[in-house]
C-alpha cells in the first residue's frame, strides 16, 4: 500500500519506518520539498521510501497519517489541499499548547467539547479521518508486543465504519490485538482520547520512560 506520513518528527519517523518494514511504500511530507529530516528519512531506507512537500505525499498516499504538531496540523492539511479528498487520515496527533512550559496543557478551543480529531474532520468534510494511536509513546504505537505482552489498551474512532475497520486492519499489522483496539464511536470521541495527555504527560514525567501504557481492566 501506498501511504502518506504528513510531519518529520520522531513519531512520523518510527511510524513510516515500521510501514516500511512491513512493505508498504511511504512519502514522507514536510513544507517544503528538500526538508533535511524528510530527505534523511528517504536516505536512510534503501528501497519503499520518499519525501516531498505535504501536497506531494498526500497526492502519492492511498492512507495519510497526520503525524504533525497539533498546533501546526490543521495549516499542515491545508497545504496538502485537495489530495486528501476522499482519503482516511489517520490523526495521531494532540492538540498541545506548550505556550507556558511543561507540562503542556490542551488548546483551549480544541479540548472538552472539541477536539482537534473532531476539527479535521470539519474543516475537510471529503476526509474520512479516524483518531488512533495517540495516547501514547510511538514505540509502543508500532509494536504493543513491547510491553505487557501487548495486553494494553490502543482506543480508535471515527465517523466512517469501512475507513475505520481499514485502519484496524493496519493496526493489526502493527501488532496490535483486535481484543485490545477499543472502538469508541464516531469522532467526537477524539475529545477523550486527546485528554488522555495531561495524566500521560505526568506520568513520563516521573517514570522517565514513555514504555508504558493504559488497561481496561473489568
Amino acid at each position: 500500500m501506498k501511504i502518506a506520513i504528513l510531519g518529520t518528527g520522531t513519531v512520523g519517523d518510527t511510524i513510516g519506518s515500521k510501514l516500511i518494514e512491513l512493505g508498504h511504500e511511504v512519502r514522507m511530507g514536510s513544507r517544503t520539498a528538500n526538508n533535511e529530516k524528510a530527505l534523511t528519512f528517504a536516505s536512510k531506507h534503501k528501497t519503499g521510501a520518499g519525501a516531498g512537500t505535504y501536497e506531494d505525499a498526500a497526492n502519492f498516499g492511498e492512507i495519510i497519517f497526520n503525524c504533525t504538531k497539533g498546533d501546526a496540523s490543521i495549516e499542515a492539511l491545508k497545504a496538502a489541499g485537495s489530495a486528501l479528498d476522499g482519503k482516511i487520515v489517520i490523526d495521531v496527533s494532540n492538540p498541545l499548547d506548550f505556550s507556558n512550559g511543561m507540562p503542556p496543557s490542551l488548546i483551549p478551543s480544541l479540548s472538552n467539547t472539541n477536539s482537534l480529531g473532531e476539527e479535521i474532520q470539519k474543516i475537510f468534510p471529503k476526509t474520512r479521518v479516524v483518531k488512533t494511536l495517540n495516547t501514547m509513546w510511538c514505540g509502543l504505537m508500532v509494536n504493543p508486543a513491547m510491553i505487557g505482552g501487548g495486553d494494553h489498551v490502543n482506543y480508535i474512532c471515527g465517523n466512517d465504519a469501512a475507513a475505520k475497520s481499514k485502519v484496524m486492519a493496519l493496526l493489526k499489522e502493527f501488532g496490535w490485538k483486535e481484543n485490545n483496539i477499543l472502538d469508541l464511536g464516531d469522532i467526537t470521541n477524539a475529545r477523550a482520547t486527546e485528554a488522555v495527555l495531561p495524566i500521560w504527560l505526568r506520568v513520563w514525567n516521573v517514570t522517565k520512560t514513555g514504555a508504558f501504557n493504559f488497561r481496561i481492566i473489568s
